[in-house]
């Protein structure tokens, strides 16, 4: 058998975003499904004539009859019309069907017999998915060549905004915010006299509930055990800041001695933290409100997961080559005025350079179903003998990596801290109690007391009218509950 036959090599990675396989030709439903999903996505191929196994078996009936079969299905089933390419493939004497699908112009394609509200399909990875209402009003807005941040939200008229926190960032690059200046980017919308905000200007201050990030440090590579966990909101610039902040503060510092100056570093460079992040931020699905930007910091790597596949039918492979789509093009050009971008299609490119230059694992870019995963990989350490430097740092980096008993006293902060003692000379305490001595409210406890008990430093007994039970022991000589923070 060819093994070099290109179409031969796709079959054998499996299916995909692109390629779905069958070895009979199944009902025309099934067919029209597969065919829509693949329009209203990255276009793909499905090859009839292939075992689920991936095994070449051939055409078992006409394969002129199953060619016109298909073309009579497309017409029938599918609205509006797909421009379908139906061949033949010969690979070492075995014939194949293939049906090919370009990626359509004319969104939403649908089952006609079901309707576009219920007939719409997405390619989710190897899989076909009903569209969301979401995904139709993207697809929607693609036929229409529009992005959704560039639309006018009319429950906020401009003269309602603080604009504070936009007009610094542009001031910092000296430049000026004007009217004009926010009129040509689109983060304004004029209609009949009146200036509304557009998504994209309402996202980029933060004004929308889902503009949020979550971080995580987890124990070890799973997500069992919680070390640590923030919640981000407001605009974007801070929390992009925030969130750097939070992934520093969880790795460790590597040291090279160049003459007789040393210098620390981070384990993962900083350059490729951040172009992480802001690929995260101006590229995520903004128009699906139910959810936000996750962070995870394991022992082996940091994760950065955006909702939203890759726009536009782009695919893993257009990425790598370089292919630019822009799902939120308000947010791109703001962020590229603004320095935060350089070259369109270049930000994984760099991250995976730069990674490799500082003979890291190779990053990965993933879509996994409706989302985008990025993995940055952290260097591993072989043994545990040896200097500080090979551990990954100087004294001044993380205590993570050396996997010892004072992991969980770092990163308490002097609140919960507060709050073991609390409960050590009161189990039975309330959530009020605790609160007003404090100086915090209720819900800020609870999220405290939670995550206490996620780390393994708390246990409930009883239930409601039961009592807290402090399981590790903890130096308490140097806190004075009189000392009001804000951890």
């Amino acid at each position: 058998m060819n093994a070099e036959h290109p179409l031969l090599l796709e079959i054998q990675k499996g299916e995909s975003k692109t390629l779905e396989f069958k070895q009979q030709l199944p009902k025309g439903q099934q067919i029209a499904k597969t065919l829509i999903a693949f329009a209203n996505s990255s276009g793909g191929k499905l090859i009839v004539g292939v075992s689920d196994d991936r095994q070449l078996v051939g055409i078992q009936e006409d394969i002129f009859d199953l060619q016109d079969k298909i073309t009579s299905m497309i017409y029938e089933l599918c609205s509006p019309q797909l421009a379908a390419q139906i061949y033949i493939e010969n690979i070492a004497g075995v014939e194949l069907l293939v049906v090919e699908v370009a990626r359509g112009s004319l969104f939403p394609y649908y089952l006609k017999s079901v309707g576009r509200e219920q007939g719409t399909y997405i390619r989710l990875g190897a899989s076909n998915r009903v569209a969301s209402p979401e995904n139709i009003q993207q697809l929607e807005l693609q036929r229409f060549n529009v992005s959704f941040d560039s639309l006018a939200n009319y429950q906020y008229p401009l003269d309602k905004l603080d604009l504070t926190v936009l007009e610094i960032a542009f001031k910092a690059t000296d430049k000026a915010l004007t009217l004009e200046k926010m009129l040509n980017l689109k983060l304004v919308i004029e209609e009949q006299g009146q200036q509304y905000a557009s998504h994209g200007l309402l996202i980029l201050l933060g004004k929308y509930e889902h503009v949020m990030t979550q971080c995580a440090r987890f124990k070890g590579t799973n997500m069992s055990v919680f070390l640590d966990r923030k919640e981000y909101t407001g605009d974007l610039f801070s929390q992009i800041e925030q969130t750097e902040i939070f992934i520093k503060n969880h790795l460790s510092l590597r040291a090279e001695i160049r003459g007789l100056k040393r210098y620390d570093y981070l384990e993962i460079p900083e350059n490729a933290i951040r172009e992480a992040l802001i690929n995260a931020y101006v590229h995520r699905d903004y128009s699906n409100f139910g959810r936000n930007i996750k962070v995870a910091i394991y022992d082996d790597l940091v994760n950065i997961v955006s909702p939203g596949g890759l726009p536009n039918g782009l695919t893993e492979a257009d990425l790598l080559q370089g292919r630019s789509e822009i799902r939120n093009r308000v947010l791109a050009r703001v962020f590229r005025e603004l320095g935060y971008i350089e070259h369109w299609g270049s930000g994984l490119q760099r991250i995976k350079q730069i990674c490799e230059a500082e003979h890291l694992t190779t990053p990965e870019f993933l879509e996994t179903g409706d989302f985008f995963d990025v993995k940055l990989y952290r260097p591993v350490i072989e043994s545990l003998g040896g200097s500080i430097e090979d551990l990954g740092g100087s004294i001044g980096g993380s205590i993570e990596d050396l996997g010892g008993s004072m992991v969980d006293t770092e990163i308490l902060t002097d609140r919960q801290n507060k709050i073991l003692v609390l409960i050590q000379q009161n189990p039975k305490i309330s959530y009020r109690d605790m609160a007003v001595q404090l100086g915090i409210n209720d819900s800020a406890v609870k999220k405290h007391l939670n995550h206490l008990r996620d780390t393994g430093w708390l246990e409930r007994v009883g239930g409601t009218r039961g009592y807290w039970l402090v399981k590790k022991s903890f130096n308490v000589d140097h806190l004075s509950l009189n000392n009001k923070d804000n951890g």
